[in-house]
């Protein structure tokens, strides 16, 4: 008899969490590696919010707390909610996890029985299709290519949907795309859900905030009000706030669904840190200001990516809507042979032979879903950015 369960099997280690074990492998060994693969901001958190949570431990709110979240909690997020989306939720309409990643694998493992299908758009966050094969679920990866801008279309939902599907899980920005869907786009995919009254919407909204030039970021239930009551509209402050290890991700949706979601979690994990949930209330209900001047910056950094790897010889960098990544095409240098003697027979093979022979670490684009491409994360200085790009444009031109 087997000691370690089949349900294991299914699933495989984050390729992102392995790039950047990898490179921090490398850098003590004495390499000198720029590090493009992992996903946080690298901005402190704000003064006011590290400062709440200061005084949460000064004033002994270090206990147990609610399952799935502290009242003053709950009720800042239905003040987000109807301050930034216009949505209309109560307290008992939201649950707090331990981050966004626990709050979709709640949902999913409280509602997907074997042969439910969730469609997930490709390129997606590498946790998506593992989380739904953890879950008993099967998921359904529709292929969306750089020619619609890395976006799911309405004729592709339509097409991708059976009898059997019971979760759309979208994510707009994107991780790893950083494409956003405009409202009319959410609204061509809204009235196909409307449709297909079995099938629900998980939208993961977590960078919601970080979003440039004239893109306005809308979400599902706010573009269409049809859809609320099969919609779990997910959020957290991780990345706007710079609070990714504070850990507290949260969802608002039909109570009988966040009952289900509690209950699993009741077995679990239990509540959220109770320091990060005081912490999260500041960041909620305190000042925002810091939001635009950190997009500002993003948006240069973005800028100076795009610029520069598009100057790389068989790249194409699309221009995002937001996030804080780019996802180059890399169909140019598929087949071609590095300097180093590796031959780029697909975009794990570019990832690996550049992490090699340049030190600069980013995630091949086979991990999302969607090949030849590789993800980078701009949260990183300006310097570090230059310096990289330089690196994957010698790199690029040292193909043959």
């Amino acid at each position: 008899m087997p000691f370690l369960s089949d349900t294991l099997a299914r699933v495989k280690p984050s390729p992102t969490i392995a790039m950047t074990n990898k490179a921090a492998e490398l850098k003590a060994q004495g390499r000198d590696i720029i590090g493009l693969s992992a996903g946080e901001p690298d901005f402190d958190t704000p003064a006011n919010i590290a400062e709440a949570g200061g005084r949460a431990i000064a004033e002994g709110k270090t206990r147990y707390t609610a399952v799935d979240g502290i009242p003053e909690l709950k009720r800042a997020i239905c003040a987000k909610f109807k301050r930034d989306n216009d949505l209309d939720y109560t307290p008992s309409e939201v649950s707090v996890g331990t981050g966004g990643k626990q709050v979709l694998y709640n949902a999913l493992m409280a509602t997907l029985n074997p042969g439910d299908e969730v469609i997930i758009p490709a390129p997606y966050w590498v946790s998506y299709p593992d989380m739904v094969l953890l879950a008993g679920g099967t998921p359904v990866t529709v292929a969306c290519g750089i020619e619609t801008g890395y976006k799911l279309t309405a004729e592709t939902l339509e097409a991708a949907i059976t009898p059997n599907t019971k979760w759309l899980l979208f994510n707009s920005p994107s991780n790893p795309t950083g494409a956003g869907y405009s409202h009319d786009e959410l609204k061509a995919l809204t009235d196909v859900l409307l449709r297909h009254d079995h099938v629900w919407v998980m939208t993961d909204d977590m960078y919601e905030h970080l979003a440039f030039g004239d893109f306005r970021f809308t979400t599902p239930a706010q573009v269409e009000p049809g859809l609320k009551d099969r919609t779990l509209t997910v959020n957290g402050v991780s990345k706007a706030y710079a609070m990714t290890g504070w850990r507290i991700g949260y969802a608002a949706g039909p109570e009988p669904l966040i009952r289900a979601m509690a209950k699993l979690q009741s077995q679990s994990t239990s509540n959220p840190c109770s320091v990060s949930q005081w912490a999260a209330v500041e960041a909620l209900d305190g000042p925002q200001d810091f939001i635009a001047p950190n997009n500002a910056v993003f948006q240069r950094r973005r800028d100076l990516v795009v610029a520069g790897l598009n100057a790389a010889p068989g790249v194409t960098c699309p221009v995002p809507d937001g996030a804080f990544y780019v996802y180059p095409d890399i169909s140019g240098c598929i087949g071609k042979t590095s300097t180093g003697g590796t031959v780029i027979a697909d975009d794990e093979a570019f990832a690996t032979a550049l992490l090699e022979e340049e030190g600069v670490a980013v995630v091949f684009g086979a991990a999302f879903g969607l090949s030849p491409n590789f993800r980078v994360s701009y949260a990183t200085s300006d310097a570090a950015l230059e310096e990289a790009c330089g690196r994957i444009r010698r790199f690029c031109e040292g193909l043959r």
